[in-house]
C-alpha cells in the first residue's frame, strides 16, 4: 500500500467536496443538510491554500485521492479542533483513516503548541468513533443534535491531551 499525504494546492478545487460526498454517501441526509457547509469549506481552503496546507492534507494512495483531514488551530493555546476528516467509502475499514488521523496528530503536535485536540462526531457513526478511540482520544460528553438526530444521533465529543 503507497499511502501519501500531499498538500490541498496540489489539487482541483472540489476534491473536498467530492470527497465528502463518498464518504457520507451511506446517508443521504448528511448530502442534504451540510452541502452547503461543504461548497463552503472546499471554497475557503482553496481561496487561502496557505491555510489549508498549513491545517490539513489530502490522502493519497497510488496516486488516487482517497480522503483528508484538517484542523482548526484558532484556539490555540486551549485546543485545537479537528474539523472534516473522511475517506473514501472504498477504502473504509482499511485501516487507513487511522493512518491519516495518527499523521494528522503528529503534525499538529510538531508544529503547534496546545494542550489537546479535540474532535466531534455522530453517534450513530461508529466507526469514527472507533477510529478516534484507538489512537487515544477520550469520550468527553455526548450532547443533543439539533441539527440531524433522526439519522445521526447524538453529538459526541472526544479530546486528547498532549
Amino acid at each position: 500500500m503507497n499511502i501519501e499525504f500531499k498538500k490541498f494546492c496540489e489539487f482541483q478545487r472540489g476534491l473536498m467536496v467530492a470527497l465528502l460526498k463518498d464518504a457520507y454517501s451511506f446517508e443521504t441526509g448528511y448530502e442534504r443538510e451540510w452541502l452547503k457547509e461543504w461548497i463552503e469549506d472546499d471554497n475557503f481552503f482553496y481561496d487561502n491554500l496557505d491555510i489549508a496546507d498549513k491545517c490539513g492534507f489530502i490522502t493519497v494512495l497510488n496516486n488516487n485521492p482517497i480522503g483528508f483531514i484538517c484542523w482548526d488551530p484558532r484556539n490555540i493555546p486551549d485546543f485545537v479542533e479537528i474539523g472534516h476528516n473522511c475517506i473514501a467509502s472504498m477504502y473504509k475499514g482499511k485501516k487507513i483513516g487511522k493512518i491519516q488521523l495518527q499523521e494528522a496528530i503528529s503534525r499538529i503536535c510538531r508544529s503547534i503548541y496546545a494542550e489537546k485536540i479535540i474532535v466531534t462526531t455522530d453517534e450513530r457513526l461508529v466507526a469514527a468513533q472507533k477510529n478516534y478511540e484507538s489512537v487515544g482520544f477520550r469520550l468527553i460528553k455526548k450532547r443533543p443534535n439539533k441539527i440531524n438526530p433522526e439519522y445521526a444521533g447524538m453529538l459526541i465529543d472526544y479530546e486528547m491531551p498532549l
